[in-house]
């Protein structure tokens, strides 16, 4: 008899990003919660300082400024402490959604997998790499129709989270960078409100990011309960595992 073929187990496979999406949530519910503590804080800087102006500073409260400024930069390092583990958390997801949509259909995707990591790290292309893969993944995360045709769902949520995170990424920057150069108590009050009003914005992309997590893990756990990869071809037995746990 001839001998046996070997045994090639399948390259691609379906592990659920639906444990990594919880996680992914509930840190964005974390920034968004110290955003809004550095909010408060800023404006209880901008309260002290502007009650300063003032008078011209002659009933200044040099303990109450200490204090408000301690309190400003317990509330940025919170914030740094919360989007690092955030970033952290996300990209292992992003990975994740990114492997399963190869599985999906590869020829919506237009990079390779690793780039779903690599992308973040490029300066200036960060800020359009991500989004690029983010929108082949939708894509192919979004074709349900069981004869094969495409469902177009709408990314209106992945286009403003990506626009809100972009805007409030640059903001931040620019803002962080006005306060640290301030020296004079207008130009100090001046980039309190500005990093105030990206703070702000901040919170709002962090809503934006939880819809599409949410979103796109609703639609991938859709996806996969059609076991077929891609719609239109056989099933290869073995290669889905959906209920796996990592």
């Amino acid at each position: 008899m001839p001998p046996a073929p070997a045994f090639h187990a399948p390259q691609q496979y379906l592990r659920s990003p639906e444990g990594l999406a919880k996680a992914v949530v509930v840190l964005l519910a974390v920034v968004a919660a110290a955003d809004l503590l550095a909010v408060a804080a800023g404006l209880n800087t901008r309260r002290v300082i502007a009650a300063g102006l003032e008078n011209d500073f002659a009933t200044y409260d040099e303990a109450e400024a200490t204090l408000a400024d301690n309190l400003y930069g317990a509330a940025g390092g919170l914030q740094s402490l919360a989007i690092l583990a955030t970033a952290v958390v996300f990209i292992i997801w992003f990975r994740r959604v990114r492997l399963n949509a190869e599985v999906f259909d590869p020829s919506m995707q237009p990079m390779r997998p690793g780039w779903a990591v690599g992308a973040w790290f490029i300066p200036i292309a960060n800020l359009v790499l991500p989004r690029r893969i983010a929108g082949g993944v939708w894509t192919a995360s979004a074709q349900t129709n069981t004869d094969g045709s495409w469902r177009t769902v709408p990314a209106t949520v992945m286009n403003l989270w990506w626009g809100c995170w972009i805007v409030s990424l640059v903001g931040s920057q620019y803002a962080t960078r006005r306060y640290r150069a301030a020296e004079q108590p207008q130009e100090i009050l001046d980039a309190a409100d500005l990093v105030t009003a990206t703070d702000a914005f901040d919170i709002v992309a962090a809503v934006l990011a939880i819809l599409f997590v949410r979103k796109l893990t609703r639609m991938q756990g859709e996806r996969a309960a059609l076991g077929i990869y891609p719609l239109g071809i056989p099933r290869v037995p073995g290669r889905a595992d959906w209920g796996r746990a990592h």
